[in-house]
């Protein structure tokens, strides 16, 4: 359990984390509940994260998603960084604001990268960058309705049956209500899910229902005990 004993992020604070797993370890790293980015009146908030996973080693990195309140900013990075026949399941995801109180893309900006490289070789780069004073993501052809946003990356070395992971993942997806999105298999060595949801509920139901398909298909693990408290 990845803890920030101040319950939230401030504008100016720097906070830097590095984990390495030896090799043939296997963790699971979250968080006991959703990341809160606070208004900052200057600087952004930054959250860097780097991995270094070992030979054999599995990882699954599965924080809650973040909610930036009004007029916050947040630059986040994560960088994984894997060895010969390790495998990672990776989650990234963000609401638009403290959707309960009305605040829907009142934030300053959100700035967000996920790298994913396998012996040195880059598997996988996202970046998601959000200002919503210059383009709302709420406008017709994007977000629209949506306010929750989810992706997960799976990624293994050596493993080849991604073809069918993404079309298992995918039948995942139209079993949760009112989310949009699919599961694509990557150049090499994985593949990826992206999809909107309208509620937080509905992001972590259908976030669940693909970490458990996914420690099946790439590790034949049985579903995770998801309770935190």
């Amino acid at each position: 359990m990845l803890l920030n004993p101040t319950g939230g992020v401030l504008g100016g604070d720097h906070l830097v984390t590095e984990i390495v797993q030896e090799a043939d370890t296997h963790v699971c790293l979250t968080t006991p509940s959703a990341t809160r980015i606070y208004r900052t009146a200057e600087k952004p908030a930054i959250l860097e994260t780097v991995i270094h996973l070992g030979e054999g080693g599995s990882l699954e990195y599965f924080p809650d998603h973040v909610i930036p309140h009004i007029g916050s900013a947040l630059r986040q990075s994560l960088r994984v960084e894997m060895s010969r026949g390790s495998r990672a399941i990776i989650l990234d995801s963000m609401a638009s604001g403290r959707v309960a109180h009305g605040e829907r893309w009142c934030f300053t900006e959100m700035d967000s990268r996920t790298e994913v490289y396998s012996c040195g070789r880059p598997l996988y780069i996202n970046r998601t960058k959000i200002v919503p004073a210059l383009k709302r993501p709420d406008q017709p052809g994007m977000m629209e309705q949506f306010d929750y946003l989810s992706c997960i990356g799976l990624f293994a070395d050596g493993f080849t049956r991604w073809k069918e992971v993404s079309a298992a993942l995918n039948e995942e997806l139209k079993s949760v209500p009112d989310v949009y999105g699919g599961a694509s298999r990557l150049s090499r060595g994985g593949c990826a899910v992206r999809f909107l949801a309208r509620s937080a509920s509905d992001m972590t139901l259908a976030n669940k229902k693909l970490w458990d398909a996914a420690r099946g298909q790439i590790a034949g693990l049985p579903p995770f005990e998801h309770r935190k408290y």
